[in-house]
Formats: structure tokens, sequence, C-alpha cells
């Protein structure tokens, strides 16, 4: 169970360093000390040093300024490593020096160091991390790809200008003012419209989404966890009702909405499997 919540803690805090620290490397230093410190007084030294290995490796799979190489299998991967940690391994019965001291009680019961190592990797997970997925998600299923310039602007180079009248590019029967009469109409090429900016407050609606839907499915509230999940495809109505003929923000809306609350209710299984093995 340690291990799947450091794994987590791990991946989850190099993603809140990325996008917030104005110096990365500081950022990534000061986080490995405080895990390695984390790691020695819960005794699970080796535990931590595999997360951060694990934390290196996702920098790499899930870059955050340009395409996922790998989608966003690195997740699923990431996901497998965590459900096989907790249900192979679960409480110790000694957490070391801090175990010591270490006293939490819920009205569940009282919650051990590494059930509680668990509940917050998958908060600081939910938080920056699942944003890369989803987005991996997007990517992978081509919710958007832009026109390239170079192919938009080789047909206007190349393309030969006759003078023949027969031959003409046809003209403009309402010509706009200050042109002249028979201008040429160049057609300009057409770039498919971005989905993602008829949706504002992404990157904050999705953490906060995400997490209020862990806690509404741990606390078993499941009428105002569907309640929640309607009242955000009715407020997103107007803006997937403008979509048009191409089905882009439509598609954007569902393949992002399905991916998050995926994560977020695996992630409140996983503390729900930890919390009752």
């Amino acid at each position: 169970m340690i291990v799947a919540g450091f794994v987590l803690l791990a991946v989850g805090a190099v993603d809140l360093v990325r996008q917030f620290a104005p110096r990365r490397w500081i950022g990534f230093l000061t986080v490995a000390v405080l895990l390695l410190v984390l790691g020695s007084v819960s005794d699970a030294l080796l535990p931590m040093i595999a997360a951060l290995a694990v934390g290196a490796l996702w920098i790499w799979c899930m870059p955050d300024e340009r395409r996922a190489p790998l989608g966003f299998w690195p997740a699923v991967l990431l996901g497998v490593l965590s459900v096989g940690a907790v249900v192979s391994l679960g409480a110790r019965p000694d957490a070391g020096l801090i175990g010591d001291v270490w006293t939490l009680r819920s009205p569940f019961g009282e919650v051990s160091f590494d059930l509680a190592m668990l509940v917050l990797g998958a908060g600081v997970f939910l938080l920056e991390s699942s944003n890369l997925v989803v987005r991996a998600a997007l990517d992978g299923e081509h919710t958007w790809r832009p026109a390239e310039p170079e192919a938009a602007a080789e047909p206007t180079q190349t393309a030969p200008v006759s003078p023949a009248p027969t031959t003409a590019a046809p003209t403009n029967p309402e010509p706009s003012p200050g042109a002249e009469p028979g201008t040429a109409i160049v057609p300009s090429p057409t770039t498919p419209s971005d989905p993602r900016g008829g949706f504002k407050g992404g990157r904050l609606i999705g953490p906060l989404e995400r997490t209020i839907v862990m806690i509404l499915t741990l606390a078993a509230a499941y009428p105002l966890l569907a309640a929640m999940l309607a009242a955000k495809g009715i407020v997103r109505f107007p803006e997937i009702s403008r979509d048009g003929e191409t089905g882009a923000r439509a598609e954007y809306f569902l393949v992002g909405s399905l991916v998050s609350w995926v994560i977020a209710l695996s992630a409140a299984f996983l503390v729900w499997w930890a919390a009752h093995s």
C-alpha cells in the first residue's frame, strides 16, 4: 500500500512543480529531498526511491509542452502498478519513527499511516497529473488537429496564374469597398476551429470535479454524485449546441469528461479497497 501511495505522491508532486514552480530544477530538488526524508522517517526509503524513479520516467513519458510520445498508456501502467501494490501489499504493522507518533481517527475508524499516504497520493495525482492524462487521451482521439501551415501555403506558392480570361478566377459579385471590379477571390484555407476554445477554466474545473467525485464516491453519496455529473452536462450544453456539423466540441467534452471521471472513480476505488482489505 505504501508503494502505491508514494508513487502517486511523487508523480503528482513533479507535475505540480512543472506547472507552478518558476524554476523547475529547484522545485524538483526540493520535492526529492522532502520525499526522501518522508521515506526515511516512515521506514520506507526503498519504496520512496522507487517512487522517485517512477516520477522521473513520468516526466519523460507525459511532457507538458508537447504531445505525449506514448499517449495515455503510461497512465494505464501507473494504474496497474498502483492496483497491484494495493492488492498484494497491505498496510504495514510498523511505520518507523513517524508510526510511533502517528494517530489519525475518522468516522470510519483509525486511519493508518500507509492509508493516509495513499489518500494523499491519490489526491495530489488528481490535481495536475490527471489533466495531462486527459489531454493525452484527447490527443489520441484526434478531437482537434490544426492544419499544417506549410501544407496550407504550398498551393498558393505553386499555383500558376493564367492571363487568359477564360481561366481567370471567379470574380466577386459584391466587391468590398475599395476593391477594384473583377478582383479575383483567393480562397483562404479553412482551419478547423479548436474545440478547446469554447471551454474555459478546464484546468481548474477538472481537478475540483475529480476531487469532489472521489469524496462523494467514498462517502457513498451517489445521488449527489449523479446530480453533479448531470449538472455539468446541462451547464456545458449551450457551448456544445454551437458545435455545428463537425461534432468536435461534443467529442471533446465527452472524451475529456469520461476520462476524468474514470480517473476519479478509480482513485476512489483504490482507496476503498485499501481501507477494507
